[in-house]
């Protein structure tokens, strides 16, 4: 037993640091924990002397020590010396008498010391500042686990710049919601901070990591994700990669959309065969990303994409793999494949496919063949142009089994998780802006999708002395990311409340952005596009008692996002009433009712989709894009729950980072909830994509969703679970998670939200 492992080793236990306050609190939770070592800390509290902080720690050890699927409420105590230590911390840095005192001076001392943008206290007077400080609990600091918190702590805190505690997790919480509401109308602006806070402060929703480590500060920008789309120029090439690399710099995860660049073989300025193909530029981003790191913490985050019609993809899928020429691998890129249905029937049927080098179709048949896609299942644009290329006898074309690419694609995905599947035909069928473009491929994590173009330069001037270029911008998508944790959220009943709140947050993140990227930031004005998601499935199903590999849980997905996505559908349109609607609204799907009638949302009591049709047609939407479901580990962790929409990996592991390994339970782990989580190797596949096929119906982008293998599975097992993600109109697929490569994928944290 916990209890008596923990006696027997004697337990090393705290003096001070444990003050009366926290005395109350330990007596008030013992039914939390084994109540023999609980005793026994609270006994011997004051009996020990010396350095404090040693003494913490090695408390915080212990109590780490004794977190097990048995035991798993021991990471809130020690989550709460942690704490004490933060606090008095803070306390001998600021000044201050006690913690979560002179918010204004907080913020005043940060602005000096250049970590805190000034702005702040030129949008808010001391007196906001003051009421503000009132309206912070520090009693919510106790919803952390230890792993939260520290994640919290070393991560998104705000420091001095010689690394002294300054900030406390209630007053990131209050900036972060200070920033965001900061331009709002100023008779109600203070309302509106309050509220985002209670969001935040409850953990109900985390925003994404960028919004998270940089609201407030002086560095840094607040979106997490981006798509380029690359043209088949030198000129194009370079000036994405200078974009790629800038966008880098300040902490996005990037999509790079390479399939209109011709391919190896292909001709430049009529001479033939002297084009290397896209694996050299594949080399230039592998550069960028590995050398312009995110903010000096991590390298940067590229995912690059290629459609599967291409000549050059069969390099391109081995451009990660472990063996091979090293001169044609690109082992810091993550790889996806943009795929139409026919080449899924193609694979079904045991067809043959046809590869083309995409610039000699333009020159022979005078169209872009990515610029297609089949409007309904079965027929449609894009076959009856690829129709068109495979009989036309000037064009050059190779001819392979289909399957044989696809046996490629599982090879990788086994070995290396990628490549990602982008299922091109769906996502543009259920594009609500598909009257102002084309969707190419997703983002690093595959939950973003949007309209793309690429930015092409027109012309280039000397004038009074000065260069002048001139661009037409295209598409540069930019994603701005939040979840809900449907943990928390969803059993206190206040998505009604919540969800209202966090797509203003969403929303005005986009006004309080700056992207140095130009055209993003135009893209960005457009679209308007959000990405409302969602963590703690697993978690939900467990404390609702419901078993993963059942139809009460895919019934049960069923309710729940439908219920998210009439609020955000709704919460759009009543603040395009107050502000105005996105840009390209006439003529989308939202406008002229065709969103609602593409999914066959069903009236019933709860759920007014007629009406909410109307009132989005008589309001307007204020975003062009609205969900999306991200992998949001880090954030999910934070906040205590599990990530994204997918099952555990197990019921207890350890969290292991550059300087720490913690132990980590499930969340809520108790007797109740212990055989309803399951781990992700052990869940039949097909049961989590009959979850995500209706979980998609209601989000209008994608959801980053992983396949769980075991490496001893067959290639028909593996193929039969990407014909029904396909089949099942699963617009995108995530890693393909083998056993024997567990742990070893490296997660965009940008798109952590």
């Amino acid at each position: 037993m916990a209890e008596i492992s923990i006696f027997h080793r004697g337990v090393k236990v705290l003096s001070t640091v444990v003050t009366s306050y926290w005395q109350e609190w330990l007596k008030a939770q013992e039914e939390n924990f084994p109540a023999l070592p609980m005793k026994r800390i609270i006994e011997k509290s004051k009996e020990i002397k010396g350095n404090q902080s040693e003494q913490a720690n090695a408390l915080i050890l212990e109590c780490l020590a004794e977190i097990s699927e048995t035991a798993p409420n021991w990471t809130y105590l020690a989550s709460r010396i942690h704490l004490q230590q933060m606090y008095e911390a803070s306390i001998s840095n600021r000044g201050t008498t006690k913690s979560y005192e002179g918010f204004h001076r907080l913020i005043e001392t940060l602005v000096n010391e250049d970590i805190y943008d000034p702005n702040l206290l030129n949008l808010y007077t001391k007196e906001e500042m003051d009421e503000l400080e009132k309206a912070i609990v520090p009693e919510r600091d106790g919803l952390f686990t230890y792993i939260g918190l520290k994640t919290l702590g070393d991560r998104y805190l705000a420091r001095s710049k010689s690394g002294l505690v300054y900030e406390l997790p209630q007053e990131r919480f209050m900036v972060i919601a200070m920033v965001l509401m900061a331009h709002e109308n100023t008779a109600r602006r203070l309302e509106l901070v309050k509220e985002s806070y209670w969001a935040l402060s409850h953990l109900y929703m985390t925003v994404a990591t960028p919004t998270l480590a940089n609201a407030g500060k002086r560095y840094g920008q607040l979106s997490s994700c981006f798509i380029d789309t690359v043209d088949d120029s030198l000129q194009s090439i370079y000036d994405s990669n200078t974009d790629i690399a800038n966008l880098s710099k300040h902490g996005g995860g990037i999509g790079v959309y390479l399939g209109k660049i011709r391919s190896r073989g292909s001709d430049i300025r009529g001479f033939k065969g002297v084009s290397s193909g896209v694996l050299p530029w594949m080399k230039q981003l592998n550069n960028t990303a590995v050398s312009v790191d995110q903010l000096g913490q991590r390298q940067g985050a590229v995912a690059v994409y290629l459609d599967i019609w291409h000549k050059d993809i069969f390099p391109f899928l081995d451009s990660r793999l472990n063996n091979g020429d090293e001169r044609q691998r690109t082992h810091d890129l993550f790889t996806g494949v943009s795929i139409p249905d026919l080449f899924m029937e193609a694979v079904e049927r045991r067809e043959d496919w046809y590869l083309f080098d995409p610039h000699e179709v333009r020159d022979v048949m005078g169209f872009s063949l990515e610029d297609y896609y089949d409007e309904t299942r079965g027929n449609g644009s894009f076959r009856g142009r690829y129709q068109a290329c495979i009989e036309n006898e000037r064009l050059s074309k190779e001819k392979v089994p289909a399957i044989e690419i696809m046996k490629r694609i599982m090879i990788g995905q086994l070995e290396t998780g990628t490549p990602y599947m982008f299922y091109r035909d769906e996502v543009n069928r259920m594009n609500p802006n598909s009257h102002k473009g084309m969707i190419y491929c997703s983002n690093l994590c595959t939950e973003i999708t949007q309209n793309q173009s690429p930015t092409t330069q027109e012309e280039q001037r000397v004038e009074d002395g000065k260069i002048i270029t001139v661009q037409t911008p295209g598409d540069f998508v930019v994603c701005n990311l939040s979840s809900i944790n449907l943990g928390r959220a969803v059993p206190n009943d206040v998505l009604p409340r919540l969800i209202p709140i966090q797509v203003r947050m969403l929303d005005n993140v986009i006004d309080q952005n700056t992207i140095p990227v130009l055209q993003a930031q135009l893209t960005n004005q457009a679209y308007r596009g959000i990405g409302l998601g969602t963590f703690g499935w697993a978690h939900l199903l467990a404390q609702k008692k419901i078993a993963w590999e059942s139809d009460q849980a895919v019934d049960y997905a069923d309710e729940v996002y439908e219920e998210i996505s009439y609020y955000t559908i709704k919460a759009s349109s009543e603040l395009a009433k107050e502000k105005g609607s996105y840009p390209l609204f006439e003529g989308s799907d939202w406008e002229t009712g065709e969103f609602f009638v593409k999914r066959s949302f069903d009236q019933d009591d709860a759920h007014d989709w007629k009406g909410l049709q109307q009132e989005v047609h008589r309001n307007g939407m204020r975003n062009g894009y609205l969900m999306a479901v991200a992998p949001n580990s880090s954030t999910s962790l934070i906040a205590g729950s599990t990530a994204s929409i997918d099952p555990i990996f197990k019921k207890f592991y350890s969290e292991e980072k550059k300087d720490f390994k913690i132990p980590v339970t499930a969340p809520d782990l108790s007797p109740d909830t212990y055989w309803y989580y399951k781990s992700a190797y052990d869940v039949d596949q097909h049961s989590s994509i009959k979850q995500n096929a209706v979980r998609q119906k209601y989000i209008d982008q994608s959801i980053s969703f992983n396949l769980y293998v075991k490496n001893t599975i067959q290639a028909k097992e593996l193929l039969a679970l990407h014909i029904d993600a396909w089949k099942s109109g699963l617009k995108t697929t995530y890693y393909t998670r083998s056993t024997s490569s567990q742990g070893e994928f490296d997660e965009c944290e940008s798109c952590s939200s």
